[in-house]
């Protein structure tokens, strides 16, 4: 008896240590060879015990892009991932230096070319293209609608399906507290980087990096910043922008020196599941130089 005494007291002051360290309740027990617990109102449904398992929910009234997106401009994203044959990445280039031009500049089509690139470090023999649609969902499918009319463009599809391994695509939003990706000249080198976020945690991604953006914007290498509506789901892009390999680890190591940048780096990593970072070059079609 006198061992299960200890065994209660021991039970019963942890217990209590960590009642007071979350405010949550208070314990109460009485020794009868079992342990009560109950709140301060003695009601068991607010109970201490059952907190640790519930939680309650913030009623909403609006998705979670509303709060993230610049709503007043409505522009939507897509972008592409294209693994070329090997043999077949600088033909596949010249095509596309072709054709997607013409698009980018024809008022007919309510889309533009945000960026296109050959992937240098990462994933080998990728073309990568960013196209921005500015009206949202309904200039996508009005630009997707005229383009199977456009007979150049139906011959670069087909040929281009000769050359790609695979592809894949996401439809994105862009984040309100980045700015819009703008022609820029060149020559720079692009880094892409692309995390897998856990699920629900989007929004709390997003608070910290609204305070953290000012910080990486000395050296005007923040280019756009994007998250996923449609494909791969909690998924975020940054896009960046650097003189080369060295100014981005320059750049990269100054962001240290700058007041909350670790604190921005310690509440964020437990939020991503996966991440993953290319080195682009921009081709010649590329607005982005």
């Amino acid at each position: 008896r006198s061992i299960a005494q200890a065994q209660w007291k021991m039970a019963t002051g942890v217990l209590q240590r960590v009642s007071r360290g979350l405010g949550r309740a208070q314990i109460r027990t009485r020794w009868t060879g079992q342990l009560v617990i109950g709140s301060s109102s003695q009601n068991r449904e607010n109970s201490w015990f059952k907190s640790l398992f519930v939680r309650k929910v913030d009623p909403r009234k609006d998705a979670h892009s509303t709060l993230l997106t610049k709503n007043e401009q409505s522009n939507l994203y897509k972008i592409q991932f294209h693994n070329v044959k090997p043999e077949c990445l600088d033909a596949y280039n010249k095509l596309c230096e072709d054709v997607l031009p013409s698009i980018h500049v024809d008022k007919y089509y309510p889309c533009e070319l945000v960026g296109t690139w050959n992937t240098w470090y990462g994933e080998q023999d990728q073309a990568v293209h960013l196209w921005r649609y500015r009206g949202g969902y309904p200039a996508l499918t009005e630009v997707m609608n005229k383009l199977r009319q456009n007979k150049e463009f139906t011959a670069y599809r087909k040929e281009r399906g000769k050359m790609l391994l695979s592809r894949r695509n996401q439809l994105l939003l862009e984040f309100s507290f980045w700015n819009e990706p703008t022609p820029r000249e060149g020559p720079n080198i692009y880094e892409l980087r692309s995390y897998q976020l856990r699920p629900g945690t989007m929004i709390e991604w997003g608070n910290y990096w609204a305070r953290a953006i000012g910080i990486r914007q000395h050296n005007s290498e923040a280019v756009g910043g994007f998250f996923s509506q449609i494909g791969d789901l909690y998924m975020v892009h940054h896009l960046w922008a650097y003189k080369d390999l060295q100014s981005r680890d320059v750049t990269r190591n100054a962001a240290w020196q700058q007041e909350g940048w670790d604190e921005v780096v310690y509440y964020t990593v437990p939020l991503i599941q996966h991440m993953d970072s290319r080195i682009m070059i921009p081709t010649k079609a590329s607005p982005l130089q």
